[in-house]
């Protein structure tokens, strides 16, 4: 699969790739499928309105533009789906085994965080116009600060060290074959694939909603995009309904 007009822009330096995307698709600046890559992000967005902080130089900072009109509004999970899978792709060019997508859409690796997805959308009525794919991988960065020091990084498991603009043109494909894959009717697949390398599946982790921290299992996830758990009782949750607790 060729996307030889897709676009990598290359900048210096930026606030927020995911904003300096926005604003390209709100000006109508953009090809569906371009993507914006940073050297440094100054402000950067995680979800839950936290901050995402990477070294400069090291690490993939991009944001991916795709529009989506051919998506129905309610299946905005099918998208998330299929970047997190792209960055699976991705880092299993790279490492063998235990890699996992953290519900809904952070990458693990050996149980530490390795990289995270935050996608925003461009909506008129009830049609999806765009969505800005923003996606950060820690990949040459060795030293953490204390808010994420059980995080891990592609050199901190294979000892080797990686031209970052390059590996962001092998994550861009790899975020766009999967796009155009669901685009084709793959959406049933992407769900076994996402379940099947779902983080903590069939074990125990701690919760925490409106304050109560509580124990319960990860049985996998609905195609509405809800993260399905079990203890006493089944019970489905939302995005950004729930904290995970030590993780």
């Amino acid at each position: 699969m060729s996307f030889a007009n897709q676009k990598l822009i290359i900048l210096e330096t930026v606030d927020s790739t995911n904003n300096y995307a926005m604003t390209m698709v709100q000006n109508d600046e953009v090809n569906s499928g371009d993507a914006v890559f940073a050297i440094q992000q100054t402000a950067g967005k995680g979800r839950r309105n936290k901050s995402w902080k990477s070294n400069s130089g090291e690490n993939i900072i991009c944001s991916i533009m795709h529009e989506m009109q051919w998506q129905p509004i309610h299946k905005q999970f099918e998208v998330s789906m299929a970047a997190a899978l792209g960055c699976w792709d991705f880092f299993s060019k790279y490492v063998s085994k235990n890699i996992k997508i953290k519900w809904p859409n952070d990458i693990f690796i050996n149980d530490r965080k390795a990289g995270g997805i935050l996608i925003e959308n461009v909506l008129k009525g009830n049609l999806w116009q765009w969505a800005v794919i923003g996606i950060g991988l820690n990949i040459n960065q060795q030293n953490f600060d204390e808010e994420n020091f059980k995080a891990i990084s592609l050199k901190k498991i294979t000892g080797k060290n990686y031209n970052v603009i390059e590996l962001a043109k092998e994550l861009h494909f790899c975020v766009l074959e999967r796009i155009e894959k669901l685009k084709s009717g793959s959406a049933d697949d992407f769900f076994y694939e996402y379940n099947k390398n779902l983080f903590c599946l069939n074990k125990n982790v701690q919760l925490k909603k409106e304050n109560v921290i509580f124990e319960t299992k990860i049985k996998g996830v609905s195609k509405a995009g809800e993260l399905i758990t079990n203890d006493n009782i089944e019970r489905r949750f939302q995005f950004d309904e729930i904290e995970w607790i030590c993780v």
